[in-house]
């Protein structure tokens, strides 16, 4: 008996689950008994032997300890790892975050806390702290941009100011040695717009919020290139994106009167509403910050943006766009696709 209780605490713990990819979010109300956690880790399936997890929790104390709350669990964690996640006094648990292209700050935040890696009130501060931005030298506003979008191992309870250095330590590590790779091209845009690294994220972020697949990034890179080279395109200089103004409204939803009561639905008034700085209807030239993260291949299709002249483009459907020269073509396309006349 004494080996069998023997490898339930030593050998069992470091089983991993089935491991099929299986993700759960597993609520433990107050009182929770550990045979009905366990059971609901079997159900959903994060736990191979319910059974064998109720004994390993009551013989190392965690019965005793559980947390109230949510919990993001993977059929990728040990009983140890689940152990250090749900229960109180075993230590922080690993824990594996992806974070896609094209989140923003607000969506890392919600990721993060999702996890169980820190609050997402206490990371978006973070964020937009001003000793941080020194610390990781950071010449913005905030981090937008900086938090390189990857799948990290991290630990539940971590401070802020911890992640967001893993983030921006890994955007260093892979966007600069891009920059010196496409160095003739940035030398371009800085002769050209005067750009640098910082302006070649603000775009790509832009970029990475418009395009849905991707072999239409570098087309559509070209199409707000060409609109901010151009004297010719009215209104001028204007990239007229709508991430742009949806995002201004999550930066500062009092910046703007517009903004108020923001669901995420662009409204006509939030177009005509020059009070938001994000607004590239009413403001020439880039947003004042990144409106996401930008990943790579986005950030090389800004580089390498396709040369052509198109300075429109409209959704059409099976997430990709018509592009037209001229206004008149376009509005046809909007007709056509969005108006469906």
């Amino acid at each position: 008996m004494l080996g069998v209780f023997s490898w339930i605490v030593i050998g069992y713990p470091r089983q991993r689950g089935p491991s099929e990819g299986t993700r759960a979010e597993v609520t433990i109300a107050p009182g929770a008994r550990i045979e009905e956690v366990a059971a609901t880790l079997g159900e959903r399936g994060v736990l191979r032997h319910p059974r064998l997890f109720t004994i390993y929790m009551r013989w190392i104390g965690g019965d005793e300890q559980l947390r109230e709350g949510t919990f993001s669990l993977s059929d990728q964690m040990t009983p140890a790892h689940i152990a250090r996640r749900i229960a109180l006094g075993f230590g922080s648990a690993p824990v594996r975050v992806t974070i896609p292209e094209g989140f923003n700050r607000f969506d890392v935040a919600e990721r993060l806390a999702e996890n169980g890696v820190c609050k997402a009130d206490e990371f978006l501060a973070a964020t937009v702290d001003p000793e941080v931005l020194a610390r990781e030298e950071v010449s913005a506003a905030s981090f937008e941009g900086y938090l390189f979008p990857d799948t990290y191992e991290l630990a539940t309870d971590m401070r802020p100011a911890i992640v967001i250095k893993r983030l921006v330590r890994t955007f260093r590590r892979r966007v600069i040695p891009l920059m010196d790779e496409d160095a003739a091209a940035l030398g371009a845009l800085r002769e050209q717009l005067g750009y640098g690294i910082d302006d070649v994220l603000i775009l790509a972020s832009v970029v990475e919020k418009e395009a849905a697949v991707p072999d239409e990034r570098a087309r559509i890179a070209g199409v707000f290139l060409n609109r901010l080279r151009s004297d010719a395109f009215r209104p001028r200089h204007r990239l007229q994106a709508d991430p742009t103004v949806s995002y201004g409204c999550l930066h500062d939803p009092a910046s703007a009167p517009s903004c108020a009561g923001f669901n995420g639905r662009i409204t006509r008034a939030m177009l005509n509403d020059r009070a938001n700085p994000y607004n590239s209807y009413r403001h020439g030239g880039l947003p004042p910050t990144p409106i996401c993260n930008p990943g790579l291949a986005t950030l090389r299709s800004v580089l390498r943006a396709e040369e052509h002249d198109f300075f429109y483009f409209v959704a059409r459907g099976g997430r990709r766009h018509a592009f037209s020269r001229e206004l008149t073509r376009h509005n046809k396309n909007v007709d056509r696709f969005i108006r469906n006349e």
